[in-house]
């Protein structure tokens, strides 16, 4: 009878470890829950649920979206609103958790080169065919872990018409202009973006090198799994 190698088995049962390093599910667990419900005076406006975004059309699984994010990335989040309300400041959420279904639309746009109408406003700097190679589309997104938000700062006019603070670029651009560090902006756009990046990182959220708006909870209860449940 031959002799079983052990090694070679356990190397074998490592390695498909190595290849599924995560998890996926299509149901909405119980500790996430609604931002418009959880976080009082919370501006809601999510870009792929329109077309004012880069692809120029609504997202894939986000026809009936509701913005979503765990409840513990939710309250770090109300806690960084509190913060700007003294300020007489708020939050606006662009987007928080997205199914992979969207994120797989993102992939299957940048595939088509041809598709260039939103370039002009999104990526006038960057061929549409280094989208991958660049980064700025991937196949997987933490947003799908559903404690990575994408958000900005908002003052009131005397009406309490919540009006965008100056970020130095529009969210979502691709190119260096939306990083954090990125220097050649107003100093006012500088300030507004170190004063989210101050209050992200000080209730707990980790910062993107390359989006301003982009944050992910540091403690997400979720850091292998993604998503791809829809909300209603």
């Amino acid at each position: 009878m031959r002799k079983i190698n052990w090694f070679i088995i356990l190397l074998l049962l490592l390695l498909t470890i190595n290849f599924n390093p995560t998890t996926w599910s299509e149901e909405m667990p119980e500790d996430f829950c609604y931002l418009e419900k959880a976080i009082p005076g919370i501006i809601i406006d999510l870009r792929y649920k329109s077309s004012n975004n880069f692809l120029g059309r609504p997202v894939k699984g986000y026809e009936n979206a509701r913005c979503v994010l765990s409840k513990k990335a939710a309250k770090a989040l109300e806690s960084v609103q509190e913060d700007l309300q003294q300020m007489g400041l708020g939050i606006k959420i662009f987007d928080a958790y997205r199914p992979q279904r969207s994120v797989d639309d993102f992939v299957e746009w940048a595939k088509d080169i041809n598709d260039t109408k939103t370039k002009k406003n999104y990526y006038p700097d960057v061929l549409k065919n280094n989208l991958f190679k660049d980064g700025y589309i991937a196949a997987r997104s933490s947003h799908s872990r559903g404690s990575t938000v994408d958000l900005t700062i908002v003052g009131f006019d005397k009406n309490g018409k919540a009006i965008d603070l100056d970020m130095g670029s529009m969210f979502d651009f691709f190119g260096q202009k939306s990083h954090p560090d990125y220097q050649a902006i107003p100093y006012q756009a500088k300030a507004n973006r170190l004063l989210l990046r101050t209050l992200m990182i000080k209730n707990g959220f980790t910062p993107l090198a390359e989006e301003w708006w982009h944050f992910t909870y540091k403690e997400e209860p979720y850091p292998d799994t993604y998503f791809d449940f829809t909300t209603k």
